[in-house]
Formats: structure tokens, sequence, C-alpha cells
């Protein structure tokens, strides 16, 4: 597969990292460290399966490796991850945040990869997404050198996380934001009762009972399964600073992953 890689100058930055803008004042009330790490933002292009251009941030810390991927939810972009991505750089995890076909903008961020698809007169429901996602794992899989990473999905990528990840051996756990029968044609609850590796669900308050039931059939094991006694909100955004009770939402991610924290090399 062909990569290509969109490089900017940002006025400012050090000379050695001339590609790259540093972010030194992400500070939050859930992570707390005595330093601020070297945080930067790098925005990238590659192809999906089909040769549609998937834009995508590449959120580094400490020059470490991306090992987690965050797809976003209906009628969104890459921009849902703008507070979120920081955050988990904080946790130690570099990670890589994608538009994906099916969505629109968020944030004050356009999805690029649903225009370009528009343009070309692709189909942009949930499953044509299906392909976005599988090529933006091998992606980061191969930034990680060869090691399986943690792919975490909002809304209908959360339930094409599960789909994806429960057979995808480049995919070492998974986090689900609001996962449902969102996908035309595919029985999830059928898909992944043989899960066999760990994943992390949760929603918003009124939401709880279809996500349980959604992992009925799997094995407790794998399932850790944070159910909100606060309203919550749908998907991802339950992290954001705006969304009540998004501290309690990050106490239990963070335990999750920091437990699947992917093998260094």
């Amino acid at each position: 597969m062909k990569y290509l890689l969109l490089v900017f100058l940002i006025v400012g930055v050090s000379c050695s990292k001339p590609h790259k803008k540093k972010f030194s004042n992400v500070r939050d009330k859930v992570v707390k460290q005595d330093s601020i790490p070297n945080i930067y933002v790098v925005k990238t292009i590659f192809y999906s399966k089909d040769s549609l251009l998937i834009t995508a941030d590449i959120y580094e810390v400490n020059d470490k490796k991306p090992t987690v991927l965050l797809c976003h939810q209906a009628g969104y972009s890459r921009g849902e991850y703008i507070e979120t991505a920081k955050k988990i750089n904080y946790l130690g995890f570099s990670c890589v945040a994608i538009d994906q076909r099916s969505g629109n903008k968020v944030n004050g961020i356009i999805n690029e990869t649903a225009k370009k698809a528009t343009e070309s007169k692709l189909a942009t429901n949930y499953m044509s997404a299906k392909i976005d996602i599988e090529a933006a794992i091998d992606y980061v899989y191969k930034l990680n050198g060869g090691k399986p990473i943690i792919l975490v999905g909002s809304s209908y990528s959360a339930s094409l996380a599960l789909l994806i990840g429960n057979t995808n051996s480049k995919i070492k756990a998974i986090a689900a934001f609001s996962p449902r029968e969102y996908l035309e044609g595919v029985n999830l609850k059928d898909e992944i009762k043989n899960m066999s590796k760990p994943i992390f669900v949760t929603s918003s308050k009124k939401e709880i009972l279809q996500v349980e039931q959604l992992v009925s059939l799997i094995n407790n094991k794998f399932v850790m399964h944070y159910k909100p006694k606060v309203k919550g909100i749908h998907g991802s955004k339950s992290l954001w600073e705006s969304s009540n009770g998004n501290e309690f939402y990050w106490i239990e991610f963070k335990k999750f992953l920091q437990k699947n924290k992917p093998t260094k090399i």
C-alpha cells in the first residue's frame, strides 16, 4: 500500500522538527503530570483500500510510536479528538485520528476524506467506511513497527471497531463508545460473540441496556463495561471537558488503556 505524508512548516517550532506543531499547554484535572511532555501534531494522508485518500492527524508524545487509532462518529471528522487525543498523549500514548468517508465536520475540522468520497461519487454510508478503518489499521500498525495497536471507535465507528477488531490480528484491544446495531446487513451481536481480546464499552446512561445486550454473548473476562451513573452523552464526546461527568469516563478509560498498553519495541 502507498503512503503519503502531508507536511506543514510551523513558525516558531525548533528546526530539528520543522514539520510538527508543538503543544505545551495541554492540562486537565484527570491526567496529572509533574512536567509537560513534548506533544506534536502532524497532518498526514494515506490511501484507503479503494485508493481514496484518507486524511489523518498524528498526535505524537515524546517521540513514541503511535499505538492508538481513533475513529469518529456519524457526521463528524477527526476533529472529534482534538482535545481527547492530547489527553491520551498525557497518558503516554501517541495516537492517530482519522477522517472516514462517512462523516462531515466538528470542532471546525472538515472531514476531508468524506469530501473527496462525495466528489468521487463513492458510497458514504457506515459500512463503506469499513475499508477506511482497515487501511488505517494497516497504516498505524506499520508506524508501530509491526506491533498490534489499540482501536477506538465512536458510535457507528465503535460498531465497526468491534466488527473489524474481533478478527484482525493487528488489533490488541478495542474501546467502543456507544456501539449499537448500526451496520446494515450485519448482526453485530452474533459477529462478536467469540471475541477473545480485551474490549472497553461505554455509552450515555440511557444507552446502557442496548450496549449490555450487544456484548451479552461475549465471555465476561474480555469485557470492561463502564456504566455511568451520570447522564453522559453519546459516543466519545463523553470524554470532552464540556460533557457532564467526563472525569468518570476518563478514570475508567485510563484504566483500560494502561492495562492494555501495546508492547514496547
